[in-house]
């Protein structure tokens, strides 16, 4: 965004955890207020809203901003911060928002559910709405940047996004070294399947898949997350009736109860967190799957 966007009331995409709902929710109102157009994704755990609001805001970072909230303010602004074009910040007062907007033309604004009263919040909303890139802050004791500056910000645009683009080779995904080198178990009721659990309740795990292999249509106690990091697979929400292709990088949360079938066309791998412990219940066995995914892919 340059510094006509701030005269131009961007859309908003906004999210918070469950730490932070209250006071995104008041937020959300308040931009309202002002005819801003918000979509709100609601509430969910502070590393997948934040990723949510982070892809939507890398799509069209020329028209849109994000709004997040959680306990703190700082790990929704890590996790969208994952995403290029994205620069996000935690501001806990006004002097903070006014020198992120000028000094990193930050478009994703983070606060805190916890520490931060209604009243501040809604100053920091409007002082980072209000302020266009490069103009006087606090940093810059309320004056003018000199050219020099100015050149510098304008070339940082440009630079930033490249920082560590020589490190993103999937070998060096922070995620997949969790598993690097290490074995993971099989799957026994689902051939094809391979799982390293790494954290308990709620559970986290590195899922592998073979290129062919299905899962039965099943259900789980506990709503899951997941986000695939190679390959590609199929999965059939059977209780909602829709149908999702995800390939790397695609995030999908399923709820608690939903009955699902999937589909592996690639060797995949994928991270997934369960709410709670890992369960599986099947709802039909490995053959009527099977065939009924023949049929589907016809």
């Amino acid at each position: 965004m340059d510094e006509s966007s701030a005269s131009a009331p961007p859309k908003v995409i906004a999210g918070a955890d469950p730490f932070g709902a209250l006071l995104k929710d008041t937020l959300v109102a308040h931009l309202r207020s002002l005819n801003i157009e918000v979509e709100d994704l609601g509430t969910g755990p502070y590393y997948s809203i934040a990723a949510e609001v982070g892809r939507h805001v890398s799509e069209a970072a020329d028209t849109k901003r994000g709004l997040l909230a959680c306990g703190t303010g700082c790990g929704v602004s890590m996790f969208a911060n994952k995403f290029r074009g994205v620069f996000a910040a935690t501001c806990l007062n006004t002097g903070d928002a006014i020198n992120a907007r000028s000094i990193s033309n930050c478009n994703v604004l983070s606060v805190s559910g916890l520490y931060t009263p209604v009243e501040s919040a809604i100053d920091i909303v409007d002082a980072w709405l209000k302020t266009p890139f490069k103009s006087p802050c606090p940093a810059s004791n309320n004056e003018p940047w000199s050219e020099e500056i100015q050149n510098f910000l304008d070339n940082s645009l440009a630079e930033i996004p490249k920082i560590g683009g020589s490190q993103l080779a999937p070998e060096t995904c922070a995620i997949c070294c969790l598993v690097k080198n290490r074995e993971l178990n099989p799957i026994n009721i689902i051939p094809g399947g391979s799982m390293k659990i790494i954290r308990e309740n709620p559970t986290s795990a590195i899922v592998r898949f073979k290129a062919g292999s299905v899962e039965p249509a099943h259900h789980h106690t506990f709503g899951h997350d997941l986000v695939v990091m190679e390959g590609k697979k199929k999965v059939w929400n059977l209780s909602k009736k829709e149908e999702y292709d995800l390939g790397v990088g695609d995030y999908l949360f399923t709820p608690a109860g939903d009955v699902h079938r999937v589909y592996y066309i690639e060797d995949t791998q994928f991270f997934i967190k369960w709410d709670g412990h890992w369960d599986m219940f099947f709802d039909e066995d490995l053959e009527t799957a099977k065939k009924t995914v023949e049929n589907e892919l016809v």
